[in-house]
């Protein structure tokens, strides 16, 4: 077993590879009356791609939010490498340091260019050396195919680009875990497999990933586990093999039916 590590929090909780990196635990968030998520646990360990699919309204978005703390939650228990998110005393830039997000509007600012919306977040945030996060920036740029466009500005890229931008821009900070909201969805089709080649690349590598999403192809090919919710609930859950061939619940076939 590795060695413990503290946890960020400061409160001795302890983390180690063998545990999951992000453990959700009966999780239930409201919107005034509405309970967008009535109980929702699993666990993602490190190195796995985990994909959540279902129906418009089914609580995907709201949960991965949960996970990086822009949404609190009214019960239940989320960790991030034993940090707990639901803690009220949480350091909310320790943990972003932890997790990476992109999401489905790029959210670029548009008076700087490529590579200066890369850079921002490490070094007014992390205020780590410019040169330092000069050439990490470049490698990401790599990273993400996009080199050649360190100067452009964002009104000059395709949404496909400027998309990988947003991804170069959350690796950055150097997380453990990323998280991605229908990151495709404002996507053209043409500039859709671009983002995900990327995305895959990422998981191929190690990297945790969360992903909601609704590129079927693409869960089945990449995700080491598939998640369908719908209402609030986890319906059904499985390895990809498994799930696309063998789903059991009448939702989960349903919805599956009218999407392959």
């Amino acid at each position: 077993m590795a060695a413990p590590t503290k946890s960020a929090n400061g409160s001795g909780t302890t983390w180690t590879p063998d545990q999951p990196m992000v453990s959700i635990k009966d999780v239930h968030k409201s919107f005034g009356d509405l309970e967008v998520l009535k109980g929702i646990s699993m666990d993602v360990m490190k190195g796995e791609c985990i994909c959540i699919i279902g129906p418009s309204g089914s609580g995907k978005s709201t949960l991965i939010r949960c996970v990086n703390a822009l949404n609190d939650i009214q019960k239940g228990s989320i960790l991030v490498e034993g940090l707990e998110v639901n803690d009220p005393a949480l350091n909310k830039l320790e943990l972003r340091k932890k997790v990476g997000m992109v999401f489905q509007q790029y959210n670029l600012f548009p008076h700087k260019t490529a590579i200066e919306n890369i850079m921002m977040a490490p070094i007014t945030v992390l205020k780590q050396d410019k040169e330092e996060v000069a050439r990490h920036a470049k490698e990401l740029i790599k990273k993400v195919r996009l080199e050649g466009k360190e100067d452009s500005y964002p009104g000059e890229l395709s949404g496909g680009q400027q998309q990988r931008v947003a991804i170069a821009r959350s690796l950055a900070m150097s997380p453990d875990v990323m998280l991605f909201d229908e990151v495709t969805a404002a996507l053209d089709p043409e500039t859709v497999k671009e983002v995900l080649v990327t995305i895959q690349d990422l998981a191929e590598e190690g990297m945790t990933c969360i992903l909601v999403t609704h590129e079927m192809g693409f869960a089945r090919e990449v995700a080491n586990h598939i998640y369908f919710t719908d209402r609030g609930v986890i319906v059904e859950h499985g390895p990809p093999a498994t799930f696309f061939k063998k789903a059991k619940d009448p939702r989960t076939k349903e919805f599956l039916s009218q999407i392959l």
